[in-house]
């Protein structure tokens, strides 16, 4: 991806995104059972399989708890945001293919990869354009663990080119 001017905050804007980029965030993230627990509960989400050590131990084939599939997914895209979207993005318009190819536990390490895969001008917005990433989610060991394709309604440089 050329290097642009991007928005004060730092993410890109529609034209400066390029079908087939790759982009490896730099920040990574190692989760704990605090993450677990809090967002289960704030979701009022009470699945034995997130929250209950005991229950992971005697009755699953994991042995310990999982991370919640939605936390996974939202620190995923979370990740990727100060690399492309911060104060660009108008809002996010679907997430499709989501899937969880392998368990996440309490003390793995995230790290996430974006790939550009699409993207058009928007057909009712002269001043946006929609994206579509593809991102995934890998812990320390390489292991895929989680993916999604998302379709984001992005600003357009402002006219004049003033981020």
């Amino acid at each position: 991806m050329a290097e642009a001017a991007r928005h004060k905050r730092g993410g890109l804007y529609f034209e400066d995104f390029e079908i087939g980029a790759s982009i490896e965030h730099r920040l990574t993230r190692t989760v704990t059972q605090m993450d677990n627990m809090l967002f289960s509960n704030m979701t009022l989400n009470p699945q034995p399989l997130h929250i209950d050590a005991h229950f992971c131990a005697t009755e699953t084939e994991w042995g310990k708890p999982l991370m919640n599939s939605l936390f996974t997914l939202g620190l995923m895209i979370g990740i990727s945001v100060n690399d492309t979207t911060v104060g660009t993005t108008i809002g996010n318009l679907g997430m499709t293919d989501v899937t969880f190819p392998a368990p996440l536990f309490e003390g793995d390490t995230v790290n996430c990869i974006t790939e550009i895969v699409a993207k058009r001008e928007s057909k009712s917005r002269p001043d946006a354009g929609i994206v579509d990433f593809h991102h995934r989610a890998y812990k320390q060991d390489g292991t895929l663990v989680a993916q999604c394709r998302r379709q984001a309604f992005m600003k357009k440089r402002p006219v004049g080119g003033l981020a």
